[in-house]
């Protein structure tokens, strides 16, 4: 027999898609707060939110003849018709989150507006409301929930222990106050305050809370628009290369102000990185992307928690090119710190001794200008894989294989784009055979082998002849069998062609073990710091290291 189900039970089938666990009464009350233009929000819980939750703030206040139907269903002040659906700008909008709240929990709300002298109370439990009464109050709301899932133990049943429940609430709390810095969050636990963040324009304090001291240091601030100005805008803090983690988690994202867990710019952040990253390492950071409010629709989700855009690939786009754009501008600061260099002369050219300047257009459309480097002495080859240089201030090593491996990426990969691929034809053109998989492999990666010089073709089953190398490599033997393993490597960030310029330029230059003599040397750093990317070989590994006096002086137990 079909029927129709009472309130109560409506109810608390739609508190079962909202609220999952105290966390989402935090969140639920948070974001009220925030669409009421609080500049404070405090929490309070004790066990983990389990026995309590309080949200106080110092926004708006709920009029008097409002306060019953805050508790309804589908009952907001964020809409009032079909078409807002279109255009959200708040984070709350269902109407939905007290009445689920008061579903399955006990409710009390205190709320007073900033043109009333008393402010007013309302319990609520169930579809139970009671009516206002008055009280004292201070301008703004506050909520206190108790007996969570005190109707449904079920739902309790599956919720975590007060410490991995409150931890949750903490990390929420601490991550959603980098989205409105002017907002001081505090939030105490049984009784202990365990943060407060004052409003400030400056995000370090939150930054080291969410990211911890020594990675938050590593973060490098970006900011960068769509090509004419307008939106999508993105702006944030990602890590500098060479800080990573093992995962995603941190890579944090904040669309039109609303903290998503949503997977949407994953691949922006690993196109981004390209070869700055190692593989299987992940970069970390804060995103703030903002799209016109009828660009994006947040309806997708019971707890509000993912997006979808309508236009992906151009808000994609945007984020990668920005990511990039930041990194390279890191890169060529770093270089500049790693290795001694002089200011140019006015016209660009050798004057008084000092070098001239190369600037070049970078791929990812901002400009570079790199000074080669002065002052800089070739000490020795360390192990015949290091180059052992000094300033006179610090030591410098660089990786010999992974800087000619840099060098030679760029510039096979800037003559494949542009049409003008050179090869060197062997003097004694050579054959290997490959097995199924392999030959599988090295037949795909072919046009884009012929694109950056380098002649295979087929010499019977499985295979091939190789009679010509990119130019300025052919001198070096390239190991065919290790670049076509190499090709079953994923390298985050690398197009198809890419991966297979990496593994050309990899297999195609000087190795571990390699003696150079000085002037190789002196020409190697001379075009590693006219790269692109001078920090980092094309799989991510850094081709810089600098060792400044302090760090030795520590060594040697000395005081600095």
């Amino acid at each position: 027999m079909i029927r129709l189900l009472d309130e109560t039970t409506v109810g608390q089938i739609a508190a079962g898609e909202v609220i999952e666990r105290p966390l989402s009464v935090v969140k639920e009350l948070v974001e009220n707060a925030l669409d009421a233009g609080a500049s404070r929000v405090a929490v309070t819980v004790s066990r983990g939110g389990l026995d309590t939750i309080e949200v106080a703030d110092d926004g708006s206040g709920i009029p008097q003849a409002e306060l019953g139907l805050a508790f309804a269903r589908h009952a907001t002040s964020k809409l009032g018709r079909a078409e807002d659906l279109e255009r959200i700008a708040s984070l709350g909008f269902r109407g939905e989150g007290l009445a689920s709240i008061a579903a399955i929990a006990r409710v009390r709300l205190v709320s007073r507006t900033a043109a009333s002298d008393v402010g007013h109370a309302v319990d609520a439990h169930g579809g139970d409301v009671s009516a206002p009464e008055p009280t004292a109050a201070p301008p703004g709301t506050r909520i206190v929930v108790t007996e969570l899932f005190g109707n449904v133990p079920v739902r309790r049943e599956y919720v975590r222990s007060p410490s991995a429940e409150f931890a949750r609430i903490s990390a929420f709390l601490a991550t959603l106050a980098l989205g409105y810095p002017e907002v001081t969050f505090s939030l105490a636990h049984d009784g202990r305050a365990t943060f407060v963040f004052p409003g400030t324009p400056a995000l370090d304090q939150r930054l080291a809370h969410v990211f911890g001291a020594v990675p938050a240091r590593s973060l490098v601030a970006l900011e960068a628009h769509a090509q004419n100005g307008a939106t999508p805008r993105v702006r944030g803090f990602v890590s500098a290369p060479g800080s990573d983690r093992g995962d995603r988690r941190m890579q944090l994202l904040f669309v039109n102000g609303r903290l998503l867990r949503s997977t949407l710019l994953a691949g922006a952040w690993s196109s981004g990185y390209s070869t700055f990253a190692l593989a299987n390492r992940h970069p970390y950071g804060v995103l703030f992307l903002d799209v016109p409010p009828d660009h994006v629709d947040p309806n997708v989700h019971p707890t509000k928690s993912d997006v979808r855009l309508r236009h992906p690939e151009a808000v994609h786009d945007v984020v990668r090119r920005a990511i990039a754009a930041t990194l390279g501008r890191h890169a060529t600061a770093r270089m500049r710190d790693a290795v001694s260099f002089s200011p140019p002369a006015s016209d660009g050219a050798v004057a008084n001794g000092t070098p001239q300047t190369f600037a070049w257009e970078s791929s990812q459309g901002y400009a570079v200008t790199s000074p080669a480097p002065v002052d800089l002495s070739i000490l020795a080859q360390l192990d015949e894989t290091f180059i052992l240089a000094t300033d006179g201030r610090a030591l410098v090593l660089v990786d010999q294989h992974a800087a000619h491996e840099r060098v030679a990426f760029e510039a096979i990969a800037e003559r494949a784009r542009c049409g003008a691929a050179a090869s060197e034809p062997l003097l004694f053109p050579y054959t290997i055979e490959l097995d199924a998989d392999d030959a599988d492999r090295f037949e795909r990666s072919r046009p884009a082998l012929a694109a950056a010089g380098l002649d295979a073709e087929p010499f019977g089953e499985r295979a091939y002849r190789i009679a010509a190398t990119p130019a300025g490599y052919g001198a070096r033997s390239f190991d065919v069998r290790a670049y076509v393993a190499d090709l079953g490597d994923d390298v985050a960030g690398l197009d198809a062609s890419e991966r297979v310029w990496a593994s050309l330029a990899c297999h195609s230059v000087v190795r571990a073990g390699d003696r150079l003599e000085r002037a190789e040397m002196d020409a190697l750093l001379a075009r590693l710091v006219r790269c692109e990317n001078p920090m980092h070989c094309p799989h991510g590994r850094p081709t810089i290291v600098r060792i400044e006096a302090d760090a030795i002086a520590r060594m040697f137990k000395r005081s600095t």
